[in-house]
């Protein structure tokens, strides 16, 4: 049918390779390290295969459930009800539903009515275009005051997004909220699920298919530059050698784009160098004992840069207690080049605020990954700034986890881009083959 180029083998990447293989097509993926999955990807942990970035599922992440039944592993699918709590000057209670605010210390009761009103009308809201052009600053502080905003909102900002934190979007705040509270059992019960054996079982479970429909995945295979002719892909140079496409789809993060497509006009390279990001330190820790009942604790009035911590064994069954503490930053502060041992004992020393009975000898093991461009800074009026897909170039379509704003990065929504992306190459392909078969009129 037609050569089709992935750039990028994270769950997005190999959705894509997976439904262009399903409609027939030649399918090569590029991938620049030497594992697929992306963030998603697994490393061993002590004998533990757990995730370098944790992920987890919600009932709204439909695009997850569809599939994994195509892929027949629909079974791996486990549901567990989680809680959450909130660390707040130094006191961890449990948080996340009515009951837990109006109990928490600490907070007056108008900002606890007034959070709590807050969070009803995010449940209700279906629609964020009026939201659009606002920050979640602004937006917060109507609702839940400045001192709600400081006590409850700020740390979170300021240490997920530091100088661009009074500037992010309130659609995709609220984009965030919703996909979290489409997930509780009741008002008060919160339920997450997780894949059975992690996010690794449906990579693998893609790499099979991908490669049983005669797909190739290339690994360590970075993308050098992408070729185009008369405004029309012709392939990607990589350090393995060329690959001649009729289609290409970039799924990697979009500062690597503009340095790969020289043909690319002025004002698409401007929009792609116009997205900013900031990166991640993710610190994870394998322990003897818990920290927490909960598996996500916010913290605020904490001297540590962590806006909270993920109990990531109170989700997934786990021989030991899993604990991932996300350090994010702009990859230009000084932190972010901290060896990974400070960066281990700033986190667990955090976690003895949390729990005080734990000791040195309660760690077991410790990991470090890092990424530099993580998480996608979104200012109020990102959907009208920021790039489509499908670029002038015909037959090149580039999108990362940026592309589906207002929502938030998930393995949901990567999948389901993924596919509408390459079903877009047999739309184009029929249209060609119409165009092409179209009797033109001789004139007399």
């Amino acid at each position: 049918m037609a050569r089709v180029v992935i750039i990028g083998a994270g769950p997005m990447g190999l959705a894509a390779a997976y439904q262009a293989i399903k409609d027939g097509h030649r399918v090569d993926v590029c991938e620049a390290g030497p594992v697929p999955g992306g963030m998603s990807a697994h490393f061993d942990f002590g004998g533990i295969s757990l995730e370098r970035f944790y992920h987890f599922v919600c009932r709204g992440d439909q695009p997850t459930f569809d599939l994994m039944k195509d892929l027949g592993i629909e079974d791996k699918m486990r549901w567990v009800p989680t809680s959450m709590g909130l660390c707040l000057d130094g006191r961890l209670k449990p948080w996340g539903n009515p009951l837990a605010l109006l109990q928490f210390p600490g907070i007056n009761l108008l900002t606890k009515l007034r959070y709590g009103l807050f969070g009803l009308l995010c449940m209700k809201r279906n629609a964020w275009p009026e939201l659009e052009n606002r920050s979640a600053r602004e937006w917060i502080i109507q609702w839940c005051g400045q001192r709600g905003y400081d006590q409850l909102w700020r740390p979170l900002f300021e240490f997920k997004f530091y100088e661009y934190a009074d500037n992010i979007s309130a659609a995709w705040m609220w984009m965030r909220m919703r996909r979290a509270w489409s997930s509780r059992k009741s008002l008060l019960q919160e339920e997450l699920g997780y894949i059975e054996g992690g996010s690794a079982t449906l990579v693998d479970a893609l790499v099979q298919a991908i490669q049983r429909g005669g797909g190739r995945i290339h690994l360590n295979s970075a993308v050098k530059k992408i070729e185009a002719e008369n405004g029309h892909i012709t392939g990607v140079y990589t350090v393995a050698g060329f690959f001649a496409a009729d289609h290409v789809i970039s799924t990697v993060p979009m500062p690597y784009v503009p340095p790969m497509i020289a043909e690319i006009p002025g004002n698409w390279k401007l929009s792609y160098d116009s997205i900013k990001t900031v990166g991640i330190c993710c610190v994870i820790l394998k322990l003897k004992r818990p920290v927490s009942p909960h598996f996500w604790v916010n913290l605020s009035g904490v001297p540590h840069d962590l806006p909270g911590i993920i109990e990531f064994s109170n989700l997934r069954p786990l021989s030991h207690s899993v604990v991932y503490a996300p350090y994010y930053m702009p990859t230009t502060n000084e932190k972010f080049l901290w060896p990974d041992q400070k960066l281990v004992e700033d986190a667990f020393q955090c976690l003895k605020i949390l729990n005080p009975a734990l000791t040195t000898a309660d760690l077991l093991d410790t990991k470090v990954s890092r990424l530099r461009h993580a998480q996608t800074i979104c200012p109020p009026g990102f959907a009208s700034s920021s790039p489509r897909t499908q670029t002038p170039i015909r037959g090149l379509q580039v999108a990362d986890t940026s592309s589906y704003y207002p929502e938030d990065r998930s393995i949901a929504e990567s999948v389901r881009l993924g596919r509408m992306m390459a079903r877009l190459c047999m739309d184009s392909l029929r249209e060609s083959l119409v165009a092409r078969e179209k009797p033109v009129a001789v004139k007399q």
